[in-house]
């Protein structure tokens, strides 16, 4: 059934009030959920994340300086404020950037922020910030690797990879690349951190003891490369996101891309739930979800095609299968956007 969206126009701002949206998919539900603090440029957002342990939804909101805790049962949002912002750019490109990326530790939330190169540690129940470290490059994902208590920190603008010890933030190791690491996964069985070199079109398999690099596979994601990676550590999949599809790579053995589907233009980061073997991407410049399912194979298969808002990329889901989306800035929104089965 198509929905209403309602615009108001306040002094030449258009400020979304209506929550619904048509989906193209008649299994879900599109709606918007609100964050406080957003100025006419909407939220700037990333990186985004589902922690199973608090059932919430964590989502550094960039150029608010502030990271909101989402509770999908309510749609209420905690806030942890007073991160620092920093003005990038110029003309038409000046932005405002601050938290920006998130990893979940043992009891412990990491938070990575551009407004001043900082990892910070938050407590994720009682939302305090602890212990932060300053990196000396602006980091870009993070990603927890529990079995050496270590906080991996990709920084691209000196193509470089960060080893912080998780209880301290205190910086381990400098790995060093000839490309811009883009994209984390972590696979425990194989004992190995994947990456891409973006601008190489490059996906690389990292040693976590010896952080000496195992392997290179070239992707097939082309002159835009690879972005975000998610992995089925069982199955030996690492899903990576191309800017206009998705493809599977069989990192259990030689590194061969066994199935891609395409997603529409916009991909960044995708989100992957082992459960139900099911992927999801968010296309920001087609604002399309693409929800797909992987056999033992590798082989994918698309479930759903959602319209959602330009702008929607990067998705979190949740334990029963909503899906959250962070916004690109394309469309200047101030919400996230969520996707629902319906029942």
């Amino acid at each position: 059934m198509a929905s209403r969206l309602a615009i108001l126009a306040l002094g030449g701002t258009f400020l979304f009030a209506a929550q619904t949206l048509r989906a193209a998919d008649p299994t879900y539900a599109v709606s918007m959920q609100a964050l406080p603090g957003a100025s006419d440029a909407g939220i700037g957002m990333d990186y985004i994340i589902f922690d199973p342990a608090t059932h919430s939804v964590w989502v550094p909101a960039g150029n608010t300086g502030a990271v909101d805790v989402v509770d999908p049962a309510t749609g209420k949002v905690r806030q942890i404020t007073g991160f620092p912002t920093a003005e990038m750019g110029s003309g038409d490109r000046k932005r405002v950037v601050g938290p920006s990326s998130v990893t979940i530790g043992d009891g412990v939330i990491y938070i990575g922020n551009r407004g001043d190169s900082t990892v910070c540690a938050v407590n994720p129940k009682t939302l305090a910030r602890g212990t932060c470290h300053k990196v000396d490059s602006m980091p870009d994902g993070l990603a927890y690797v529990a079995g050496t208590k270590e906080v991996w920190v990709t920084t691209p603008r000196d193509k470089s990879i960060r080893i912080l010890d998780a209880a301290t933030l205190n910086e381990k190791t400098k790995l060093t690349f000839e490309g811009n690491p883009e994209g984390f996964a972590v696979d425990a069985k194989r004992g190995r951190f994947y990456t891409n070199m973006e601008d190489k079109d490059l996906t690389l398999a990292i040693d976590l003891a010896t952080h000496k690099t195992v392997a290179t596979w070239k992707s097939t994601c082309g002159a835009d490369g690879p972005h975000g990676l998610r992995v089925d550590e069982k199955a030996g999949h690492l899903f990576i996101a191309c800017s206009t599809r998705t493809e599977v790579m069989d990192v259990a053995h030689d590194g061969a891309v066994l199935s891609s589907i395409d997603t529409g233009d916009g991909a960044d980061d995708l989100d992957y739930a082992a459960a139900t073997h099911t992927v999801y991407v968010g296309a920001a410049k087609a604002g399309l979800l693409t929800v797909a399912r992987v056999d033992a194979k590798g082989i994918l298969s698309i479930v759903a095609k959602v319209a959602v808002h330009t702008g929607a990329r990067n998705p979190a889901v949740t334990s029963d299968g909503t899906v959250y989306l962070a916004h690109s800035g394309l469309g200047k929104l101030s919400d996230l956007v969520v996707a629902t089965l319906k029942k």
